[in-house]
């Protein structure tokens, strides 16, 4: 029954961890400073590859008279 004694002793110790924890001094760490820094990365390669993407893109659009034919006009009833 090793397995017992081993959980008997965790249960036993997690009370004095949780009382020797500063709720005030808790910090993410190296660990939540990867994550973020990844995080930073990836967006600033997206705005990278976006910026590429929208350089591309014709924003010329056509005449507003073109769009207004006289077959669209003539196709109305009631005139």
């Amino acid at each position: 029954m090793p397995d017992m004694s081993a959980h008997l002793a965790l249960t036993q110790l997690v009370p004095f961890a949780a009382e020797e924890l500063d709720k005030n001094k808790v910090t993410p760490g190296v660990l939540g400073f990867v994550v973020f820094a990844v995080l930073a990365l990836a967006v600033w390669f997206l705005m990278k590859s976006m910026n590429r993407h929208m350089g591309k893109v014709d924003f010329e659009e056509a005449p507003e008279d073109a769009a207004d034919t006289p077959a669209t006009s003539a196709a109305a009833p009631g005139k």
